[in-house]
């Protein structure tokens, strides 16, 4: 049989599995795999995570442990329950002061925000259409865009224009064939929040060129120094945009599953008739769960504020041994100019100086040099707990000041 002859193009035909290339993510693995070898009793401080490290709430846990033993929550979910669509409604009037969502007809749960950013290219995307997106950033919707035959264009986020896309550098003929405009803010990975000014210039090119905003709200709640804000908020927001909601960090439940797509009807009906088509819903223990809990701002509240103080301490350290850090205005993440080089070492490249912190002094981070090279530190670090924290901030801080770092 030859199975090479039945790989989709889309995953790189009769070449699939034989490229020797190593993306990123393998690459930081292999390299604290290497570390961990070279210096088995040296911690290894791993900044690059993306996923929180606590549990969830114990009023959310709680909810599961009695809704899974109830024989009514054992059957398929489909497109949710009314339950999870109501929490999620209140959810948003809550925090953001969205009151006017329609739980029945303009929202819709999903398998976690990465599901949902897969399936809206199959509802919009024909071949030769455009989605507009951002780098750096998640690239699932730009991925599966691609699968369908269509087009992306990437706008790089850079710290003079805020780490907002440039519309006003966008092309009339590509925004004339674009359909989607996938953003995310809180961004991954710069940190950087919403603004009502960005939103409302957002809102006005959708609705002169007739494309739908899909915003991936997945840090919504993770906002500081600032009003959490969302795109429903500002005027004609609800016409032309998408808002997908995740429990993931907001409420700890990374591997739990669950968030959901709020937002124009008609759009959510979309949705909702491929993600009919694809899966058959969370289990509805974990949306009533969710339910819980996810409507109580003290709850997330109170997670928000263990970021803050995690970032505060790691701005602090970074700032000490020479990074540009100062605190961002969402999300967990510190995005931070690279180093230049270390001692008598230069680096070509964000993945050169993220390569030499593991290796050197067993610090893991992420590099991203899609729009000038960065390195990205998170604040969901392993610890023992909060006293635990200044040990490792404090830990990190000396051994990269014996790297001798330089920076431009």
């Amino acid at each position: 049989m030859d199975l090479q002859s039945l790989f989709a193009e889309r995953i790189g035909g009769r070449e699939f599995g034989l490229s020797n290339a190593v993306y990123k993510f393998e690459k930081i693995k292999r390299a604290k795999a290497a570390a961990r070898k070279a210096r088995p009793d040296v911690e290894i401080l791993d900044f690059g995570v993306g996923e929180p490290d606590q549990m969830a709430p114990e009023v959310i846990r709680s909810a599961l442990k009695q809704a899974v033993d109830d024989p009514e929550n054992r059957g398929y979910a489909d497109n949710g329950i009314p339950a999870f669509k109501a929490a999620a409604a209140q959810y948003m009037a809550n925090f953001f002061g969205v009151s006017d969502l329609d739980p029945d007809t303009e929202i819709n749960h999903c398998i976690g925000a990465k599901p949902a950013l897969a399936m809206l290219p199959l509802c919009f995307i024909n071949p030769g259409d455009v989605v507009l997106t951002t780098v750096p950033g998640y690239p699932v919707l730009a991925t599966h865009t691609k699968y369908v035959g269509g087009e992306t264009f990437p706008l790089p986020l850079t710290r003079e224009n805020g780490f907002f896309p440039d519309l006003s550098s966008i092309p009339a003929d590509v925004a004339k064939r674009a359909k989607l405009f996938y953003v995310n803010y809180p961004n991954n990975p710069t940190g950087t929040a919403p603004t009502p000014e960005f939103y409302d210039a957002l809102i006005a090119f959708a609705q002169q060129h007739n494309i739908l905003i899909v915003q991936d709200a997945a840090y919504a709640t993770l906002i500081y120094d600032q009003d959490r804000i969302s795109i429903f908020s500002r005027p004609g927001g609800k016409d032309v945009a998408l808002e997908i909601h995740s429990m993931s960090k907001s409420y700890n439940m990374t591997g739990w599953r669950l968030g959901f797509v709020a937002g124009n009807a008609a759009a959510v009906k979309a949705f909702s008739e491929v993600k009919d088509n694809v899966d058959s819903g969370q289990f509805k223990a974990i949306q009533i769960a969710a339910c819980a809990g996810i409507a109580d701002v003290a709850i997330s509240e109170s997670i928000r504020a263990h970021y803050q103080r995690r970032l505060t301490l790691l701005v602090e350290a970074l700032r000490e041994v020479g990074f540009d850090a100062q605190m961002p205005g969402g999300s967990f993440f510190l995005y931070l100019p690279a180093p230049v080089g270390a001692g008598d070492l230069t680096f070509a490249n964000a993945e050169e100086a993220s390569q030499h912190l593991i290796r050197e002094a067993s610090v893991s981070t992420v590099p991203w040099d899609d729009a000038g090279a960065y390195l990205r530190f998170s604040a969901t670090f392993e610890s023992a707990g909060e006293a635990d924290d200044e040990r490792v901030i404090s830990e990190l801080k000396s051994r990269l000041a014996n790297l001798n770092l330089k920076f431009n």
